[in-house]
C-alpha cells in the first residue's frame, strides 16, 4: 500500500506567515491574481509582510532566506521582494533583483517592490531599465515599466523613457496593462511628450484605448484633456 506523500516540515518564516493567515483575506485576494494558484496563497495581508520583513532585515535568518529559491508560497515571494526593498546598498538590491524576479509570476509580488533607495541612485538605475525591459520575463519587463513610471515622470523624466515603454511587446495582459497604467501616468505628469504616441497610433490597440480609459479615470487629468482623449479613442473594430 502506497502511503500519502506528507507535506514538508514548515520552516520558521513559513511558520510565522501561518501565524498572520486570515482566511476571508485569502478568498478576497486570490480573486484578484487569477495566476497564482490558490493552494500556494495564505491570506496575509501586506502591512504584516513589511512588518516581518523590517523584523528580518539584516539577520541570519533573513539572509538564509533571501538565499532560498524558488519558495513554497506566493507570501514568501512577496517577504522576499519586502526584504530586497528595504536595503540601503543600491548595488545589492540590484544583484538581488536580478535573481529574483525570475521567480516572480504575478503582477502583485512584481509591483510591491520598490525599493526606496532607488531615489537616490536615479542615473545608475536608468541603465538598468532597458535590459529589464527587453527580458523575455514578463515580470521581469513589468517591473522595469514599473519603475519607469515610479521614479522617471517627474524631475527625472526623458522623452526617450516613453519609446522605451511603446517598444515593449507583450501580448501578455498583465504587460500591456502595466504599459497603459504608464502612458496613463504619463498623461497626466507629461502630457505633451506623452499625447503624440496616441495621435500618432503608437501603441497597439488595446494598449492605446485602456490608457486613455484609465487617464480618463484619473482626477490628475485636466477636464480639457480628457474631453480631447476621448476623441482619440479607437473603434472596438480596431482593437
Amino acid at each position: 500500500m502506497t502511503r500519502p506523500r506528507q507535506a514538508a516540515p514548515l520552516t520558521p518564516i513559513q511558520a510565522q506567515l501561518m501565524a498572520c493567515r486570515d482566511p476571508a483575506y485569502r478568498a478576497f485576494h486570490c480573486k484578484l491574481i487569477p495566476t497564482v494558484d490558490p493552494e500556494t496563497v495564505l491570506g496575509v495581508r501586506t502591512p504584516q509582510i513589511r512588518a516581518l520583513a523590517k523584523g528580518l532585515a539584516g539577520t541570519p535568518a533573513g539572509e538564509e532566506f533571501l538565499q532560498t529559491l524558488p519558495h513554497r508560497y506566493y507570501e514568501e515571494n512577496n517577504l522576499h521582494g519586502a526584504l530586497i526593498a528595504q536595503s540601503k546598498s543600491y548595488p545589492w538590491v540590484v544583484e538581488q533583483l536580478d535573481r529574483f524576479l525570475p521567480y516572480v509570476d504575478n503582477w502583485a509580488t512584481c509591483d510591491l517592490i520598490s525599493p526606496r533607495i532607488f531615489r537616490k541612485h536615479l542615473p545608475e538605475l536608468e541603465g538598468e531599465i532597458p535590459r529589464w525591459l527587453a527580458d523575455p520575463h514578463l515580470y521581469t519587463a513589468r517591473f522595469g515599466m514599473g519603475m519607469l513610471l515610479s521614479f522617471y515622470l517627474d524631475e527625472a523624466f526623458r522623452p526617450a523613457h516613453l519609446d522605451w515603454v511603446a517598444g515593449v511587446r507583450l501580448e501578455e495582459y498583465y504587460g500591456k496593462m502595466m504599459a497603459a497604467w504608464y502612458f496613463a501616468t504619463a498623461l497626466a505628469k507629461q502630457y505633451a511628450a506623452a499625447l503624440p504616441y496616441l495621435q500618432e497610433h503608437r501603441l497597439d490597440p488595446w494598449t492605446h484605448n485602456k490608457a486613455i480609459q484609465k487617464a480618463l479615470e484619473s482626477a490628475r487629468v485636466s477636464p480639457e484633456h480628457k474631453a480631447f482623449l476621448r476623441t482619440l479613442r479607437l473603434p472596438r473594430s480596431a482593437r
